[in-house]
C-alpha cells in the first residue's frame, strides 16, 4: 500500500472518529448508573425507566411527533404544487417571483425565518401554539418537497402523460393517474425529510410556539441549560435508534427493490 494510501486512510479515519465518537460516548453514558454524566458507575438502565416517568419529556417528544407530522403533510401538499406548477405551466408570468419565493426559505437563515413568522403572527393577533408551529415548519419544509419533486418531475417521461390523455384522460386524470405514482418515491422522500426537518427544528420553533407547545428539541435545550442530565443521554440514544431503524428499512427496501428488477 502507498503512502498516499495511507495518509487518506487516517483522514478517513480520523473524520469519522470526529463525527461519531461523540455519538458512541452519548449512547455508552445512556447506561450509566451514575447521575454524573463524565463519571462511571457501572451498567444500567434506571434512566430510560426515569425516562419513562419523566412526564414533561414524553409530552414534549408527542408534541414533536404531533407537529412534524402535520407539518410534513401540509409541507408535502404545497411542496408537490409548487414543483407541478414550476414543470407544468411553462414560461408563465412572474415564474422567476414564484420559483425566487420557493427557493429563499433554503439559504435564508432560520432566525430570520422565525422572526418574520412571529412578526407576522404578531400583527395577524394569532394566538401562538401547536397550529402556528405547525405553519412555521411547513413554510420551511415545503421548499425541500418541491426541490425534491421537482428534480423528479424534469426527468419524467411526458410521452407517459400525453398517451394517458390521448386515450381520453383529461390532463387532471392524467396528472392524477400517471404523474403523480410515477412521482410517489421523490414526494415520500420529500415527506421525510419535511418530517425530519421538523423533528429536528429548535431555532423556528422557539420563536413561533406557545404555552403547551414545547417541542422535544426546545425541552431539551432548556434541560441542557441547567447541565446534562442521564435521561437527555437516554432520550438522545432513543432518537438515534430511531434513525438507525428508519435507515436499516429503506436499506432493505432499496436492497429488496435492486433484486427484484434484477
Amino acid at each position: 500500500m502507498s503512502k498516499g494510501s495511507h495518509t487518506r486512510t487516517l483522514a478517513l479515519l480520523f473524520g469519522f472518529s470526529f463525527l461519531y465518537a461523540p455519538i458512541a460516548l452519548l449512547v455508552i453514558y445512556s447506561f450509566n448508573a451514575s447521575r454524573l454524566v463524565t463519571v462511571w458507575g457501572g451498567f444500567s438502565t434506571r434512566w430510560y425507566v426515569s425516562l419513562l416517568e419523566n412526564d414533561q419529556l414524553i409530552a414534549s417528544a408527542w408534541m414533536s411527533l404531533r407537529v412534524a407530522f402535520m407539518s410534513a403533510l401540509l409541507a408535502t401538499v404545497v411542496g408537490t404544487c409548487a414543483a407541478i406548477a414550476l414543470t407544468r405551466f411553462g414560461r408563465f408570468r412572474g415564474r422567476l417571483v414564484f420559483s425566487s419565493m420557493i427557493y429563499a426559505p433554503l439559504v435564508m437563515p432560520e432566525v430570520i425565518t422565525g422572526l418574520s413568522l412571529l412578526l407576522l403572527f404578531v400583527a395577524l393577533d394569532i394566538p401562538r401554539g401547536f397550529w402556528t408551529v405547525v405553519v412555521a415548519h411547513a413554510t420551511l419544509g415545503m421548499c425541500f418537497v418541491a426541490v425534491v419533486v421537482h428534480a423528479r418531475l424534469v426527468t419524467l417521461d411526458r410521452s407517459l402523460e400525453e398517451a394517458a390523455m390521448d386515450l381520453g384522460a383529461t390532463p387532471g386524470r392524467a396528472l392524477m393517474s400517471v404523474t403523480l405514482p410515477l412521482a410517489a418515491p421523490s414526494i415520500l422522500a420529500g415527506y421525510g425529510l419535511a418530517f425530519i426537518l421538523s423533528i429536528d427544528d429548535l431555532v423556528i420553533a422557539s420563536f413561533t410556539s406557545g404555552p403547551g407547545s414545547t417541542t422535544l428539541p426546545m425541552r431539551i435545550y432548556s434541560q441542557v441549560r441547567l447541565g446534562v442530565t442521564p435521561e437527555i443521554n437516554a432520550i438522545s440514544t432513543l432518537l438515534i435508534a430511531g434513525v438507525a431503524l428508519v435507515l436499516v428499512l429503506g436499506l432493505a427496501l432499496g436492497l429488496t427493490e435492486r433484486r427484484q428488477r434484477a
